[in-house]
This record gives C-alpha cells, structure tokens and sequence, in this order.
C-alpha cells in the first residue's frame, strides 16, 4: 500500500533522528582521527538498503523453518551477516582501515543505516492507521531497543576484529567467529524476549543493553589506546 508523503517523512525521520544521534555518538569514540565523512555515508546509506536484502531472505526463514527459537536464530544471523558484509565490501582492505578502532566505527556505521530505515519502515503502519501512541506503549517498545541493539551487536564484531588486528590470520578468523557468535547470541536473546513476552519485559532487556553498551564503550576505549600505541610504534619506525 502506498503511503501519504507526509506519513514517510515523519517515518523517516522518526527512524533516522534515533540512528544519527547514536552515530554522532559513537563517533566521538574515534575524536582523535575522523574518519572520512564521506566513507562513513556511503556505509550509513548501504547499511540503509542492505534492509532491502534481509527481507527477503527472513521470508524464506519464515516460511521453511517452523521451531521458533531457530527461526529466531536465523533472523538474527542473516541479519549480522548482511550488515556485516554491507560494511565489509566498501572498506575491506581499504587503507582507511589502518587502527584497531576503526572496523568497530565502520560497522556500527552501517549498522545504524540498517536500525534506520528498519525503524522507518515499522512505524510506518502505526502512522498510517494514527496508532502511533498506542502501538509505542503496548507492546512496539521494540522500536526504542532496536537501534541499539544494532549498534552493540555489530560493535561486537568490530571489537573482535579491532582486538585481533595485530595478530595472525588464524587469529583473526578465530576472533571474527567469536564477535559473531556474540552478536548472534544477543540479538537473538533480544528477539527471543520481547516476542515471548510480547515486550513486557522490555525495560529488563533494555537494561541489559545497556550494561552491554557500557562495556562496548569500555572496549572502545582499548581499542582507541591501542590505536594510539600502534601509530607510535609505526612512527617510530
């Protein structure tokens, strides 16, 4: 069903203002070499369609497994991969990636494109049928846990990477599947909860996210030091 221009522009706004306040965030977690504004809005805007990609295949999902908590699973894989790789085929071996932090800031980048429009896209229907108030306090409280989530689990895969930066491939490819399996596990404990209980426990989850964001920040923060050593040592050099 097409909707009214005005119905999309508050939509997309409502989707994009959460995202970019939380770029503009993470961000700042890099202050001390930014990275290229126009790198970083190419991956937002491929994080963005890569939505576009996970739909399809989530139908597929839907319609060819029928245990839940495995259906849960594979939503939340698909989705960590898509937005991985959204991030991956624009600065894979790019010089720009040349710090521990930077693979954490690029993912959590195009993550925040997908929590985007995602976002925009759900409310759309609350909109369009002039339920917003309502939808928001009984039981859509995903949409306020949704973009974080997003930013935490594909930060987690960033982290790793960072982590394993200066070590062997073999090393490398061992932290990738861990940050992975990390990001897989909370999102999908995310989905789990809020589906089963239909968002009644969303303040707990929200909690949860929270203490993981505090973590995430503390690790970026490693990285961050890392980074700083490493081009002390190449300058050195």
């Amino acid at each position: 069903m097409l909707q009214d221009p005005k119905t999309l522009a508050i939509a997309l706004l409502g989707g994009m203002t959460p995202a970019l306040l939380w770029l503009w965030f993470w961000l700042k977690e890099d202050d001390k070499e930014k990275e290229p504004v126009a790198l970083l809005s190419i991956i937002f805007i491929v994080g963005m369609l890569s939505v576009f990609f996970v739909l399809p295949l989530q139908k597929l999902i839907q319609a060819h497994i029928n245990v839940e908590e495995w259906k849960i699973i594979y939503w939340a894989s698909t989705e960590e991969l898509v937005k991985f790789l959204a991030a991956a085929v624009i600065v894979w071996k790019s010089s720009y990636v040349d710090e521990p932090i930077d693979w954490p800031i690029y993912l959590i980048t195009a993550a925040l494109g997908f929590a985007a429009l995602e976002n925009t896209l759900f409310l759309i229907r609350p909109l369009s049928l002039d339920q917003t108030t309502v939808s928001l306090l009984t039981g859509h409280l995903r949409f306020l846990g949704s973009t974080l989530l997003h930013t935490v689990a594909s930060g987690s895969i960033g982290v790793a990477i960072g982590l394993s930066f200066s070590m062997s491939p073999i090393f490398k490819k061992i932290y990738l599947f861990f940050g992975f399996i990390s990001a897989i596990a909370l999102h999908s404990l995310f989905n789990f909860f809020i589906i089963r209980n239909s968002g009644s426990d969303f303040m707990k989850v929200f909690a949860f996210l929270w203490v993981i964001t505090i973590i995430m920040m503390l690790l970026l923060e490693k990285l961050r030091r890392m980074s700083f050593e490493l081009k002390n040592i190449y300058s050195s050099n």
